[in-house]
């Protein structure tokens, strides 16, 4: 490249970001398809482009969708106005609204849930062969906060921003040229966001897997193909356990993982993450117990993927067991404990869900098992009651093991009916949900150690869960009182899934090549395509030492069974103490049957997919007139035809413009 070459390049990039301001902090609501049709939403391939409109109340939107002069529009709307209401409005105007961007604020609205009322409510138990009266909801709306708004299909983008200088920003652009003074249109120029969120899967996942074997048999080799070929399933490993041996007692979180409207702010904190903390804290409370009296039946802890998606990580691990590839098959278990949402408490109970259908027909017997759990409550403070009314099982994984035979089963949740989450599978389901909060003179260190309220809270349900199971398995009696959780590592493991990753304890127990995934902000817990399995390394590698044992063994001896992790940095060292933990801990791919199968329209198994794209970008720059633009390109088409006519005027006399004249010849004097 030479020097006329660099100055160009430099040239071209100042006027675009002369004209151009890019918008860094913006969340995408992305598009997903299952069996029967698409949600989500996307942009043109080349972009949306719309005057933006502040929206400062719902009767606002007559703006946007009718009054304004200057459509399409790109709606600015706050949190508490990213309503059903207002968005299928929008919707249904698809013409006139060219995208919407909604400002999060660092503060919560009194609830909010995207979701739908009832979760799930496909691919349970409970359907017409089944339970037909319990089945879509019929006797409990376990959310109804829900507003579906998850599972509406948007022919726009739709993007999340922060509330910060950007959010600030645009709002100022907005004022200074867009904002309708008593009621007249806005003089140009005029301030415009142009959003780039281009989907390329359309219709459903059998569409999109049929043009993907399309693609690769075409030509394989191609990037275009391998783009397309991406479009699809939701892989994440699932399953980790402690593994003994014949006749297990099976205890299972409800899932590892979550999701909210947008892409990748997702933190589940009551709707996930206190499940599996909990269940975290109860196995190593059995740590020492189990080794000193092994009960007579082994214990399995189950922590599942994907069960937000129609409960791809359970229904997989049905599915093996059914068909003899996992290590144990349905008949070794004796019975299921699922830890649900337990940190968000209405009162001072927690709930013992279970299944009236196989109660009423006598298929199970759980009153061992409740049994069990309401007398590990002594000296606690809190008890574990049944709901007053019969109703089916809240959304769980225990329905998937039903759905194949009967198990007897407990689903312990903080809820009695609808959930206490007032922000079920949304961004606000985070770190202030669950109350955890920290004294503002603490160092990121000190508020890794210190043991807030929720800790404490969690720290008991654990210890009951522990208690419970250890009984559940027939471990000794007698020694039943002295499990007890962790409230340290229960507090640690609340920071590090919900306030940040990468702090010293976690540091300390991840393996050396993992430790790049350790970010100063909680883990992304949405399981799509491009995402991390960070949540499943963390619990992997957190289960691993909780249970298992340190061991002499060197780096290169650290195998199979064994994982290397990076142990702490010692007092007065600067190189950290490495060393090989022994653990019975398994990973196993959570991918839905369906896939598998190759059965893309399947009724039983989840079938959802995400689309793949090619780049995200929002920006926002000022836009001149419709008339001034005309009359800039008829200016230039005026002079490109004028340039055009003296060049061939020129041309086709150049021998006479530009002859040149002989001189004389010399004359001789």
């Amino acid at each position: 490249m030479n020097l006329d070459e660099i100055s160009l390049d430099v040239y071209c990039n100042s006027v675009e970001q002369k004209i151009y301001v890019e918008l860094n902090n913006t969340v995408p609501c992305v598009r997903l398809l299952n069996a029967t049709h698409q949600i989500g939403c996307q942009s043109s391939i080349s972009g949306d482009t719309g005057v933006i409109h502040v929206l400062e109340s719902e009767a606002d939107l007559e703006w946007p969708l009718s009054k304004g002069p200057n459509p399409p529009y790109m709606v600015l709307l706050e949190s508490s106005l990213f309503t059903r209401s207002i968005m299928m409005k929008m919707k249904n105007e698809s013409n006139r609204v060219a995208g919407v961007a909604v400002v999060v604020p660092n503060t919560s609205p009194p609830e909010f849930s995207p979701h739908t009322t009832c979760p799930n409510e496909n691919t349970g138990v409970y359907s017409d062969n089944y339970g037909p009266n319990l089945a879509h909801c019929n006797t409990t709306v376990w959310n109804p906060r829900g507003n579906g708004l998850s599972y509406e299909e948007f022919d726009f983008p739709v993007f999340s921003l922060k509330e910060d200088n950007e959010t600030e920003f645009i709002k100022q652009c907005y004022l200074d040229h867009n904002r309708a003074v008593n009621g007249s249109a806005p003089q140009y120029p005029l301030c415009a966001m142009q959003l780039f969120s281009h989907m390329h899967a359309v219709t459903n996942t059998p569409t999109c897997m049929r043009r993907n074997d399309i693609n690769f048999s075409i030509n394989p080799g191609t990037q275009t193909a391998t783009v397309v070929s991406r479009d699809t399933l939701l892989l994440e490993p699932c399953f980790l356990g402690t593994l003994l041996l014949p006749v297990f007692q099976v205890l299972s979180t409800r899932f590892l993982d979550s999701r909210a409207f947008f892409w990748e702010v997702s933190t589940g904190a009551e709707g996930s993450v206190s499940g599996f903390v909990t269940l975290l804290a109860a196995a190593q409370a059995l740590r020492e117990v189990t080794h000193a009296a092994p009960p007579t039946r082994n214990i399995l802890f189950a922590f599942f993927q994907g069960e937000t998606f129609d409960y791809i990580g359970s229904s997989r691990m049905v599915y093996d067991m059914e068909n003899g590839k996992f290590v144990i098959d349905l008949d070794n278990i004796h019975s299921v404990l699922e830890i649900g949402q337990v940190a968000v408490h209405s009162g001072t109970n927690l709930f013992l869900h279970s299944d009236p259908v196989s109660r009423r027909n006598n298929t199970v017997n759980d009153e061992n098992l409740v049994n069990n759990l309401q007398s590990s409550t002594a000296g606690l403070g809190f008890l574990l009651v049944e709901p007053n009314v019969s109703q089916p099982l809240p959304p769980s994984s225990l329905q998937r093991f039903l759905r194949a035979q009967p198990i007897p089963g407990i689903v312990l949740a903080d809820h009695e009916s609808a959930f206490n989450n007032r922000y079920y599978e949304s961004f606000y389901d985070n770190a202030a949900n669950l109350n955890l909060t920290y004294p503002s003179d603490l160092s990121p260190e000190e508020q890794l150690e210190f043991v807030t309220d929720t800790a404490k809270s969690l720290t008991d349900v654990a210890t009951v869960v522990a208690r419970a199971l250890y009984k559940q398995a027939g471990g000794d009696e007698s020694l039943v009182n002295t499990i007890k959780a962790d409230p340290k590592i229960v507090t640690q493991m609340l920071y590090g899934f919900l306030v940040s990753s990468n702090n010293s304890w976690f540091q300390a127990v991840m393996a050396p090549e993992l430790k790049n995934i350790l970010k100063p902000s909680p883990p992304e817990y949405y399981v799509g395509v491009a995402m991390s399995s960070t949540p499943t390394r963390l619990v992997q590698y957190l289960l691993a030492n909780l249970t298992g044992a340190a061991t002499n063994l060197t780096q290169s001896q650290c195998m199979y069974s064994y994982l290397w992790v990076q142990g702490i940095v010692p007092p007065n060292s600067t190189e950290r103490d490495s060393f090989c933990v022994r653990a019975s801990v398994r990973l196993t791919k959570a991918v839905s049957p369906a896939f598998e199968l190759g059965e893309y329209a399947s009724k039983d198994y989840s079938t959802w997919t995400e689309s793949r794209w090619k780049f995200i970008k929002a920006r926002i720059f000022l836009v001149a007139s419709r008339d001034l633009e005309m009359l800039t390109l008829g200016v230039g088409v005026a002079v490109l035809f004028t340039s055009l006519l003296v060049t061939y005027f020129i041309s086709t006399k150049a021998d006479v413009l530009f002859s040149s004249t002989r001189e004389p010849a010399s004359a001789a004097y």
